[in-house]
C-alpha cells in the first residue's frame, strides 16, 4: 500500500454544509433588517430608529465576515491536507483556528462597510429618503410620488406586462420581472449562451442572477399604485 492511511471528510464536509446554510439566515435576517428599515422611513419615524436599523445590519455584516473566514479556514485546511497527504492525519480544528486568527486579524470596519447587502440597504435607503423626506408636506410628497410614477417605466422589457416583484440589474441598471428574467437565464443557460439585457438599446450583453438586486422603492410605488386602484375601484 502507498501513501498514508485514508482520510474521510465525509463528517466534515458535512459540518461546512451547514455553516453555509446560517449564510442564508444571515443573509434572511439582512433583508428584514433593510424592510424594517424603509418602513421607518416611510412612516416618518425617528432617525435613531432608522441609525439603529444601521446598527443592526451592521452586526450582521460583521457575523457575514466571521462565519466567511471561518469557512474558509477550514475549506483551505482540508485542501492542504487532501494535497500533502500526510502519513499521520493533523490537528485539523488547530489548524483551521490558525488559519481563521490570521484572517481576522486583517479586519477592519470598512470590510463591513464593503458588504453587498449593506451597500443595497444604503442605497435603498437612500433613495427612499429622497422619496418622502424631501419635501415639506404630505400633499408634495403625494405629488412627487405622482411624478416618480410618472417617469418611471413600470412595464417589464421581456413580459411587457406591469411589474409584481421588479430586480435591478446592477451592471446596467435596467429593471425586470424577477421570474422572467430567470427564466430567460435559465433558459439561455441550457443552450450555453449569455444574455443579453432585453431593454432595447442596452449593450450589455451578459446578464447573470447574481447581478440582480430586488428594487425595493419601485416595489413600494408599485404597491401603492395598487392600493390606490383597489380604493378608487371600491368608491
Amino acid at each position: 500500500m502507498s501513501g498514508g492511511p485514508r482520510i474521510s471528510f465525509n463528517a466534515i464536509d458535512s459540518a461546512l454544509s451547514s455553516l453555509k446554510n446560517c449564510q442564508s439566515y444571515i443573509n434572511s435576517g439582512m433583508d428584514v433588517a433593510t424592510q424594517v428599515a424603509l418602513d421607518l422611513v416611510e412612516s416618518f419615524n425617528d432617525e435613531e430608529d432608522i441609525n439603529n436599523m444601521e446598527k443592526v445590519m451592521l452586526e450582521y455584516a460583521k457575523m457575514d465576515r466571521e462565519l466567511n473566514h471561518y469557512i474558509k479556514a477550514f475549506e483551505e485546511t482540508i485542501n492542504q491536507v487532501k494535497r500533502e497527504k500526510p502519513e499521520n492525519l493533523p490537528d485539523l480544528e488547530s489548524l483551521a483556528q490558525e488559519k481563521f486568527l490570521e484572517m481576522e486579524s486583517k479586519n477592519s470596519d470598512s470590510d463591513l462597510e464593503r458588504n453587498e447587502k449593506y451597500i443595497y440597504f444604503k442605497d435603498q435607503l437612500k433613495e427612499m429618503k429622497k422619496q418622502y423626506h424631501g419635501n415639506d408636506t404630505i400633499e408634495q410628497i403625494d405629488e412627487d410620488i405622482a411624478v416618480t410614477r410618472s417617469q418611471t417605466n413600470f412595464i417589464c422589457p421581456i413580459t411587457q406586462m406591469t411589474m409584481k416583484r421588479p430586480v435591478r440589474n446592477k451592471v446596467c441598471g435596467h429593471i425586470y420581472e424577477e421570474d422572467a428574467i430567470l427564466e430567460m437565464i435559465q433558459t439561455q443557460k441550457l443552450k450555453k449562451r449569455k444574455v443579453r439585457c432585453p431593454k432595447m438599446g442596452c449593450s450589455h450583453d451578459d446578464v447573470k442572477g447574481s447581478d440582480l438586486v430586488p428594487d425595493e422603492i419601485l416595489k413600494r410605488v408599485l404597491d401603492s399604485q395598487k392600493k390606490q386602484s383597489w380604493a378608487t375601484m371600491d368608491m
